[in-house]
């Protein structure tokens, strides 16, 4: 499960969007967001990104690569709810139901590991994802990450360095341009 507890989308109907050369009419954007491919807005190539991300690909291939995906998100006034099978094949109808809380999105899924030609997650695998959520909560430190039921807190540039031991570090740099990158040097073995 992956979740935001910031501002949530926008529980509303478009009125219409060509998708493949078919004009889809009444649907929500949370499904349009996460259940149809270009849909977004990140297609301009002439534009300086700073930022990853391509297009709003992540989601949607997570979906596409998942036995179930179910995406949860709540706005102002409203909580939506919708599921997602079988790579994408089938779906549920939008559950939509007042909201009684904060706004957030959660997805929810189940890998289809065969996809991949696997029977189950790795050790390497596994390893990368835990990377990945240390790496989040290094660079979003306002941000409570969460792993397994426990909050990820690394207390700053040095410390997570230190996390792949590198102990010691020849150089590092926190003068860096527009504050978006620290760098840190270190010698290995062989």
């Amino acid at each position: 499960m992956i979740e935001n507890d910031g501002k949530g989308i926008p529980i509303q109907i478009h009125k219409g969007i060509l998708l493949l050369n078919i004009v889809e009419q009444n649907l929500y954007v949370p499904e349009l967001i996460f259940g149809h491919l270009l849909t977004s807005s990140n297609y301009d190539d002439s534009i300086k990104k700073v930022t990853g991300g391509r297009n709003g690909f992540g989601a949607k291939l997570t979906n596409i690569f998942s036995k179930t995906f179910t995406l949860e998100t709540a706005d102002k006034t409203k909580v939506f709810r919708m599921t997602w099978k079988d790579n994408m094949k089938s779906h549920s109808e939008a559950e939509i139901s007042p909201n009684k809380g904060g706004q957030y999105t959660r997805v929810t899924f189940t890998p289809d590991f065969a996809r991949f030609g696997v029977r189950c997650m790795s050790d390497e695998l596994l390893s990368v994802l835990r990377r990945r959520v240390a790496d989040m909560a290094a660079i979003l430190p306002n941000v409570k990450v969460i792993l397994n039921g426990k909050r990820i807190q690394i207390g700053g540039f040095k410390e997570y360095i230190r996390m792949f031991g590198l102990e010691k570090v020849s150089y590092t740099s926190t003068e860096y341009n527009g504050r978006r990158w620290e760098v840190a040097v270190s010698s290995s073995d062989g």
